[in-house]
């Protein structure tokens, strides 16, 4: 990763947010992972504060990393987030994540209440879309008021759209910072016989993911008794599946790299949330091109700002199609598409490059507006 350049000063940043060493039941820890590390790479200084809930110390991915401070605080007593807040004041930039978990309401009131010449604070929404639709739901939502004082917002995705609805509510600054790749945790390895399969899906049991995983990974898997089925992922231990499927539970992110390469494809799928904005590409769709696997994805307004479908990536608009595109797909196309993709992605959406764009909107002043800055369709 290129170091930043000496200009830019070093900055001190406090993060609050879900986990940083646990993905368990936590799909933004490979985001925060790629972000930070890359802003430690170019000199910058992070401490990540994660609440000890949902078990997620106990499920752990990676100890503390050499690239980050992490304090782990109770999960139950509201005055030490509290008080890690007022600690952080001294810090240049405090960030507050969506969907910490626990204390979000009191997170998001007392990052967004620091004051000081100098300090920027950040609301940084991992899961925009759905935070606009419940704020739109709510119009005494209490996060309304807030939105105004943050200096940013920074998005996981959305394009546009979020951009226009976080700048309904007043936000100063909102850009998206787009999901990407960290080669020197995702990348090429060899087929593991654990995970062989023709078809494999890494997601999660959320309600607002669980229809599409049926309509795009258990319809197809139906119709195609003939071949593998492979589900990863926390909750679908009771969920009704075909006999091919088979499911192996959570899996560690040190096993995501072999999850990936021992499939003939891999498959996103969206939250209904982030599929109805578009411009969203989940986390997953990074760690497929970096270990070179051919992806499918479900359909969405934006995909072609991030890999070319049919060359670097499989598009597909419901379950039918992803039956035709794998009854279709030789192994010689799969590698290509994999190839492809790898070598685009780590030509243009790299952590290093969105890190770049980070301390970029952090060193410009705040009435700075220049399209660059504020460019939100074009990762």
């Amino acid at each position: 990763m290129n170091r930043r350049p000496t200009s830019i000063r070093s900055l001190n940043i406090a993060f609050f947010g879900s986990s940083l060493v646990s993905a368990y039941w936590n799909g933004a820890a490979t985001y925060y992972r790629g972000i930070i590390r890359a802003l430690a790479a170019r000199g910058h200084r992070v401490t990540f504060y994660e609440p000890d809930a949902y078990d997620r110390q106990k499920h752990r991915d990676i100890e503390d990393p050499p690239w980050a401070r992490v304090v782990v605080y109770s999960g139950t007593d509201a005055a030490e987030p509290r008080r890690l807040v007022e600690q952080a004041r001294s810090a240049d930039v405090v960030v507050k994540a969506s969907g910490v978990g626990v204390f979000d309401e009191l997170l998001e009131a007392e990052v967004a209440a620091l004051e000081r010449p100098g300090l920027r604070t950040i609301f940084w929404d991992v899961d925009a879309p759905a935070t606009l639709e419940r704020v739109r739901a709510n119009p005494s939502d209490p996060f309304r008021a807030h939105v105004p004082r943050y200096n940013f917002v920074f998005t996981y995705g959305g394009g546009d759209p979020v951009v226009r609805g976080y700048e309904a509510l007043g936000a100063r600054r909102c850009v998206p910072i787009y999901n990407a790749l960290d080669p020197e945790t995702h990348f090429e390895v060899a087929p593991d016989p654990r995970f062989d399969c023709d078809f494999a899906l890494l997601a999660n049991r959320l309600p607002d993911r669980e229809r599409r995983v049926e309509e795009f990974f258990l319809r197809p898997a139906a119709a195609l008794p003939e071949l593998r089925f492979l589900l990863g992922g926390n909750g679908w231990q009771d969920k009704a599946m075909p006999p091919n499927v088979r499911y192996v539970g959570h899996v560690y992110t040190a096993d995501h790299n072999a999850f990936n390469a021992s499939a003939l494809a891999v498959l996103n799928v969206a939250r209904d949330s982030m599929a109805s904005v578009g411009f969203s590409p989940a986390t997953r769709v990074f760690e497929a091109a970096g270990a070179a696997a051919c992806l499918i994805t479900d359909a969405w307004e934006g995909i072609e700002l991030f890999l070319e479908p049919e060359r670097e990536v499989l598009v597909a608009r419901d379950g039918d199609e992803v039956a035709r595109i794998l009854r279709a797909l030789t192994p010689e196309r799969a590698r290509a598409i994999g190839k492809a993709s790898k070598q685009r992605v780590l030509a243009e959406h790299t952590y290093a490059e969105r890190a770049k764009q980070v301390e970029a909107l952090l060193a410009r002043p705040d009435d700075a507006t220049d399209d660059a800055t504020l460019t939100a369709t074009a990762p």
